[in-house]
């Protein structure tokens, strides 16, 4: 892979085409596991391979290419997620009925979800989860949603070990009282 990254920073448009197959895989599955809802996952990777090329100089080959994209992505991801500000807070009256009936059905049930809902609290968890902020949102999905290690989310986004743990503790506060809020609001 280093000698496909000199061959596209001397202009090699065959080595360029090679590099973004190679990781092309690597960018999809991050743009598509952190992209704001209402942007398309071609948009972000088109930004994502735009910066690539346009940062390749700043390479220093210090580690390896993918890891570099990688976090290059996830920050791309994040640059969208700030842009795209949504709403501080969920309402009652923003579920659909079946999301609104999924939450009756799961407080009888005493915190279980009832079988045929997944599709449903899935919704309910991104309405949620669109709440929060990028940063947040981020660590969430990463540390919970995918199940990474503390270290992996540090190697993408460069942040320490100790405020990956508090985030992800202050963004779990923030939906549990989203989630008491919401509930309160029940007709």
């Amino acid at each position: 892979m280093a000698a496909c990254v000199e061959r596209v920073r001397q202009g090699d448009t065959s080595a360029a085409r090679l590099f973004i197959e190679q990781l092309y895989p690597l960018v999809e599955r991050i743009v598509r596991a952190h992209r704001p809802r209402r942007v398309e996952p071609e948009d972000v990777m088109q930004d994502v391979f735009m910066k690539v090329f346009a940062k390749l100089d700043q390479y220093r080959g210090t580690v390896p290419v993918e890891h570099w994209v990688a976090r290059l992505t996830v920050t791309t991801c994040l640059d969208h997620l700030r842009a795209q500000r949504c709403r501080p807070e969920l309402r009652w009256a923003d579920l659909t009925e079946a999301e609104a009936h999924m939450l009756e059905e799961m407080q009888s049930e005493k915190e279980q979800a009832p079988p045929g809902y997944a599709l449903d609290a899935r919704e309910v968890i991104a309405k949620l989860l669109e709440c929060l902020s990028a940063a947040d949102r981020l660590v969430i999905s990463l540390l919970d949603l995918e199940q990474r290690t503390v270290a992996e989310i540090h190697q993408l986004t460069g942040w320490s070990r100790a405020a990956i743990k508090v985030r992800a503790f202050r963004a779990r506060h923030k939906l549990r009282r989203m989630m008491e809020k919401l509930e309160g609001q029940r007709p």
